[in-house]
C-alpha cells in the first residue's frame, strides 16, 4: 500500500522538453488542468500528495520518477541519461531527506532512470536503454542487494523506457505489450495483453486497489476492470507529447 506521493507541477518551458513522440507541442495550459486531475486521482486512492513548484530550469522536471526510485528500504537517487536533467537530482535529494533515512546514489559513469525501473514485490526488473546503462543497472542492483532486495536486466529494443511497455498492477497482474508479450521471464505472471493500437496505456499504476490509466483506451481499460480493478481515467495527453505518461509524473511510496 502507499500512504504517500511526490510530483512536482508543469513548467511553462516544458513545450522545450526531450520528445519523439511527433505530437506536437505541448498545451502548457491543458497540462496544467490535467496535473491537477491526475493529483486528484492520487488522493481519492487515499495518498497524501507533496507537489513540488514548477522548475523552469529544467523543462521535463515534471517527471519525477526518473530521478529517483524509491523502495521500502531506501531510496536511490538516480543519474538521468539525459544530459538537460542531471540537474534535477539536488533538489529531489533535499526533498527526500524529509521521508528516508537511507538514500543511495548512483554515480557516473553509471546512469539510470526510475521509469525504467518496475517493482514486483522486493525484485527490481531494470530496463536496459539509451537512458539506463549497464553501469547503472549494476550499481541498483547492488545497493538493492544491500538493503535485501534483488534485480536483474531487461534489454530494450523499441521503448524508450522499461515501463513503457509493462506495468505490474500487483496479484502477480501484469500489463503488457509488444516485445515483452513472449520473454519468457514474464511468463509466470497473469499477462493482460495491451494491443498494439493501445500500447500507450500499458503505462498505468496501481494504487491501493485502484488502477488509475490514461484516457481515450477503451480495451485496455476493460481488459483492466476484468480483472477485478476499480479503474481511474485521468487525461495526459499533453504529457504523452513528451514521451511522458502516467508513471512518469509521480514517486509513490
Amino acid at each position: 500500500m502507499f500512504t504517500k506521493a511526490i510530483v512536482r507541477r508543469p513548467c511553462k518551458n516544458m513545450t522545450q522538453g526531450i520528445t519523439s513522440a511527433n505530437l506536437g507541442t505541448p498545451d502548457y495550459d491543458n497540462a496544467v488542468k490535467q496535473h491537477k486531475q491526475y493529483i486528484e486521482a492520487l488522493k481519492n486512492c487515499g495518498v497524501e500528495v507533496t507537489v513540488l513548484e514548477a522548475n523552469e530550469n529544467y523543462p521535463d522536471s515534471v517527471f519525477v520518477e526518473d530521478v529517483a526510485l524509491l523502495t521500502p528500504h531506501c531510496a536511490i537517487i538516480t543519474n538521468p541519461g539525459a544530459e538537460t536533467r542531471k540537474g534535477e537530482i539536488a533538489e529531489m535529494r533535499k526533498i527526500l531527506s524529509k521521508f528516508y533515512k537511507n538514500i543511495e546514489e548512483i554515480k557516473s559513469p553509471g546512469t539510470a532512470e526510475a521509469g525504467d525501473i518496475m517493482m514486483v514485490g522486493s525484485h527490481f526488473f531494470i530496463g536496459l536503454s539509451a537512458r539506463t546503462n549497464k553501469e547503472g543497472a549494476n550499481q541498483i542492483i547492488s545497493i538493492l542487494n544491500k538493503y535485501g532486495m534483488t534485480g536483474s536486466t531487461e534489454t530494450l529494443e523499441k521503448v524508450l523506457h522499461l515501463k513503457t511497455g509493462m506495468s505490474y498492477l500487483e496479484n502477480n497482474n501484469l500489463a503488457l505489450c509488444g516485445e515483452f508479450l513472449t520473454k519468457p521471464e514474464f511468463q509466470k505472471f497473469n499477462i493482460l495483453k495491451v494491443d498494439d493500437d493501445e500500447s500507450y496505456s500499458t503505462n498505468c499504476i496501481w494504487v491501493n486497489g485502484t488502477v488509475i490509466v490514461p484516457k481515450g483506451f477503451p480495451k485496455s481499460k476493460a481488459t483492466i476492470k476484468k480483472a477485478g480493478y476499480k479503474t481511474i481515467e485521468v487525461d495526459v495527453s499533453e504529457f504523452r507529447k513528451l514521451d511522458g505518461g502516467l508513471s512518469c509524473l509521480s514517486l509513490r511510496f
